[in-house]
């Protein structure tokens, strides 16, 4: 059987002032739900819908990893790390869809 890939994404609202880090294993759907408020939860209640970041891991407890690892930084961290991937913060969904 094979593995599924891992997703470890970042998503923010309009002005940048919140992240909610997120593992799935499959990005476009779980942008989408984020995008749509489809599931009640911190991404809804912050409006939280602009993919700006974005790892592929070759399996799901791989990206489960870095999600915890991701977590654990500092929003300078996070911030330095999605500027060098999106330097102009752009959103990022039309881009995997």
């Amino acid at each position: 059987m094979m593995n599924k890939k891992g997703y470890t994404y970042i998503i923010t609202n309009q002005y940048h002032t919140t992240f909610y880090i997120g593992v799935t294993s499959n990005l476009v759907k779980r942008i989408w739900e984020h995008k749509n408020h489809v599931v009640d939860g911190f991404s809804k209640t912050y409006n939280l819908n602009k993919l700006v970041y974005y790892e592929i891991m070759d399996d799901i407890e791989t990206a489960i990893n870095r999600e915890k690892y991701l977590k654990g930084k500092t929003r300078k961290f996070k911030k330095e790390l999605i500027e060098k991937f999106n330097p102009k913060w752009e959103d990022l969904y039309d881009t995997i869809i």
